[in-house]
């Protein structure tokens, strides 16, 4: 009973906070089911970590001394040590992708590289708020709307604020078709919303789609080299997924790697998620930077767009430029269902898929540039 009592006594404030930001997660997560097998291990994990003298943070051994406990060991060796957990997401996500769309019309890679544009801004932004380049850079990586990405760049950089910025790289992914219509909306007509868009698919043979992933790797390897951990684990699932003779390994990574890596990705990453380091004005500057990221990588999209039109004779649908963001393929759903607003017969799916998976790439790119970058700025 003393031992209860005083592990009550040590539960501070902060810890307090934490057990709310943990419920607010799993609430998130169950009732909304916005990102549930990201956003409730994390909100579990939040609650694990700011227990008094938890036993899955660093705990003392009377043979051994201090000992790491689970999720500290987990961090420690999977994300801080490796980085595997993200890279090994991408192996899932990239045999989930199809990018039979975006070679169908090539000119979507295009809209994918204009919409990571909100990245490099917020990353100006944060500095001139104080941050210092590396956590600058980490936080910017939220508006790609690519948690795997934004997690794995922050630790490489060594941010002090992985666990805020994994936070709000979820939270705003889970919340693409609340944020993305009040971005788009704020910089588009009806009338722009509207214009029509012929999809006339051009012939992708299976050659192409498996020559694809190979090529884009290669590129990325000279372009970024620090980004080849990333696009080539991308590339190396839509590779299992495209080449027809590993169809069992695919449904494998698609499903059971991919959910069951998600799962211990969410609950490790708590790690970062301690009291004494999460609460604090940071967290919530953070959370707002964040937000400014995504809406501006999707206003950028869409003023892309817009200046393209000024220039082509087949004008584009505006929103099909916000679609470039990496929030695959919740991001393109949203701009159909704009679409059909506008106009119950403008049906702009497979562009804004094409645009879509493409920002799937560039966002990984944009993560190797960065990870490239800030090193040599800072040395």
């Amino acid at each position: 009973m003393s031992f209860i009592l005083e592990g009550i006594l040590a539960i501070t404030w902060k810890q307090c906070v934490m057990y709310l930001v943990g419920i607010l997660l799993i609430w998130l997560a169950i009732k909304k089911n916005y990102e549930p097998s990201l956003l409730l291990p994390m909100g579990f994990g939040a609650i694990l970590v700011n227990l008094p003298f938890s036993g899955v943070l660093n705990q003392p051994n009377e043979v051994l001394g201090e000992v790491p406990g689970i999720i500290q060991w987990l961090f420690e060796t999977t994300i801080e040590a490796s980085e595997a957990l993200p890279l090994l997401l991408f192996i899932g996500i990239g045999a989930m992708i199809d990018f039979g769309p975006l070679l169908s019309n090539p000119k979507m890679f295009l809209f994918g590289a204009a919409a990571q544009a909100g990245i490099f801004l917020t990353m100006t932004l944060a500095v001139l708020f104080g941050f210092g380049l590396k956590d600058a850079a980490s936080i910017g990586m939220i508006g790609a709307a690519d948690g795997p990405t934004a997690i794995l760049v922050s630790q490489v950089l060594k941010s002090d604020y992985a666990g805020q910025i994994a936070v709000a790289a979820y939270s705003y992914m889970a919340l693409v078709p609340i944020i993305q219509p009040i971005a788009i909306k704020l910089v588009t007509t009806k009338k722009e919303r509207a214009i029509r868009m012929e999809y006339n698919p051009k012939n992708v043979t299976k050659t192409m789609r498996i020559v694809f992933p190979i090529v884009v790797t290669v590129i990325a390897g000279l372009v970024a080299p620090s980004s080849v951990s990333l696009v080539g684990f991308l590339m190396f699932g839509n590779l299992i997924r495209e080449c027809g003779v590993l169809n069992s390994l695919s449904d494998t990574a698609q499903n059971v790697l991919a959910n069951l890596v998600t799962l211990l990705l969410g609950i490790t990453i708590s790690f970062s998620m301690q009291a004494d380091k999460f609460v604090n004005m940071n967290t919530i500057l953070i959370i707002l930077l964040g937000l400014v990221a995504f809406v501006l990588d999707s206003m950028v999209g869409v003023l892309f767009a817009k200046i393209i039109n000024i220039f082509s004779k087949k004008k584009v649908n505006p929103m099909v430029g916000a679609a470039g963001i990496s929030a695959f393929p919740m991001s393109a759903r949203v701009i159909q269902k704009m679409g059909l607003e506008a106009d119950s017969q403008n049906h702009l799916l497979m562009h804004a898929v094409g645009a879509n998976v493409s920002g799937q790439i560039a966002s990984v790119l944009a993560g190797g540039v960065i990870l490239n970058l800030i090193p040599t700025l800072i040395g």
